[in-house]
Formats: C-alpha cells, sequence, structure tokens
C-alpha cells in the first residue's frame, strides 16, 4: 500500500467533495498536508468534513477552504476561478468527483430533463473546469488532475444505465484529449474508476445489495496517493480493483 505522501503547500480542490468518495480523498489530502478546496452543493455536509479535517490533527499542516456551489447553474465555475484566482498562486490537484447517477431504465424512457442533467455534471462540468482552471493547473510544477470514472461506459455498455454511462465514456474521452494536449506541459491527467463502493449513488442503483460487502470509499485513498506520485507520463486509467490484485 502507498504511504501518505507529503502535500504540504499544495492546493487541491475536490468536486463532490461532502459524501462518499469525494469525501474521502477531501479527508486524504488534507492529512497528506494540502490546502483542499472542498467544493459541493451542500453546506452541512462541508461542514462536518472540515470538522473531520480539523480532528485528524494539524501534524501534516493539512486543512481545508469550503465551497458551497452548484456546478451546473448559469457561470458559477467562472466565478469561481476569479475567485480562486485572486486568493491562490496555483492549482496543483483537480479531483473531478462531483457527478449524478440520473435514471436507470431504457433509452427510449429517460426524461430530457434528467439526461441533460447527468451529462451537464458528469461532462459538461468537467470540460468547463479544466478550461477555466488551466492557467492556475499550468502554474503549478507538477500538477495533477484526476477524474471519477466508472466501469459502465469507461469499458462497457450496460443496458439500462444510458445516460450515466454515456457521459462516463465521454468523460474518459475528455481526459484522453487534455492529457494529450498536454503531453509537454507540467499537467499530468487520469481518470480513477473505484468499481463498486459502499455510496450513496452505489446504494440508489443497487437497492437491494448489501453495502457492507462492498469497500468503503476510505479504501481508495491509497490508490489515488499513488496516482498523485506517480511519474508524469502518458494518460492513465487507474482501476481499484486491478490495483487492489497488485498490491
Amino acid at each position: 500500500m502507498s504511504e501518505t505522501p507529503n502535500l504540504s503547500g499544495k492546493t487541491a480542490l475536490v468536486t463532490g467533495a461532502s459524501r462518499g468518495i469525494g469525501r474521502a480523498v477531501a479527508l486524504g489530502l488534507a492529512k497528506a498536508g494540502a490546502h483542499v478546496l472542498a467544493l459541493a452543493r451542500t453546506q452541512g455536509g462541508l461542514e462536518e468534513l472540515d470538522d473531520e479535517i480539523k480532528a485528524q490533527g494539524a501534524e501534516a499542516g493539512g486543512k481545508a477552504s469550503l465551497i458551497t456551489l452548484d456546478l451546473t447553474a448559469d457561470d458559477n465555475i467562472e466565478r469561481l476561478t476569479e475567485a480562486l484566482g485572486a486568493r491562490f498562486d496555483k492549482l496543483d490537484i483537480l479531483f473531478g468527483n462531483a457527478a449524478a447517477l440520473g435514471e436507470l431504465g431504457p433509452l427510449t424512457d429517460v426524461d430530457p430533463k434528467i439526461w441533460n442533467h447527468v451529462l451537464a455534471l458528469n461532462l459538461t462540468v468537467n470540460w468547463r473546469l479544466i478550461r477555466a482552471l488551466d492557467p492556475l493547473l499550468r502554474r503549478s510544477e507538477d500538477a495533477r488532475v484526476l477524474f471519477l470514472t466508472s466501469r459502465v461506459g469507461g469499458e462497457q455498455a450496460r443496458a439500462y444505465w444510458g445516460p450515466y454511462g454515456v457521459s462516463k465514456a465521454a468523460l474518459e474521452h475528455l481526459a484522453e484529449t487534455y492529457a494529450l494536449e498536454n503531453a509537454q506541459s507540467s499537467i499530468s491527467v487520469g481518470v480513477v474508476d473505484p468499481g463498486a463502493m459502499r455510496t450513496a449513488m452505489r446504494a440508489s442503483a443497487m437497492p437491494g445489495e448489501d453495502p457492507q460487502t462492498l469497500p468503503a470509499p476510505e479504501e481508495i485513498v491509497p490508490m489515488i496517493y499513488e496516482a498523485l506520485a506517480a511519474h508524469p507520463g502518458p494518460f492513465k486509467r487507474w482501476v481499484f480493483r486491478e490495483w487492489m490484485e497488485s498490491a
């Protein structure tokens, strides 16, 4: 398993940070010493995260700044970038985690509003983030951009998972394109496939499944550490189940 790295002096933006994998990664980055910009729509969830980060202790110097924001609304991303640019010289880590499942069912039955929301949050928001944050990322000597993907869409199509699967397939293409465009820059890009985990989204998709049979979100943090520490190189798809087997 990967050791906790020293991320002191690093600034990390984590979207969807109030629960699940986003919360676990935010806690892990703060534990490693990073200044975590924790973004989510739920203020209460962010405040609980902040309390947990403070409870971890300040040995490594990690801390959090809380950002309550709906990424899909109007020009929120552009205003966010303006605010970050005024406060920070650079952005070292972007962990794009915020996502929506939408509804499970035949493509022909999907509500257009749900389709548009899932594609907006899972795909377009991440394009808007890299578009807006690219200047801050380029100011980092060794920036890392990781997006949360899924086996559904990323590796294979699955019946009745249309909006979610399509959005993740497109997200991987977006991430790899951004990686290729930054092959000669200080920005490294990858995607993280966590597989089935004990999250609210998984419970919504599989209500009859025993969550105790699934890994807790915290278990993915050592792999995230390794992804952040990996030598810059070609686009990489980090798969938790494969990483566990090789660990």
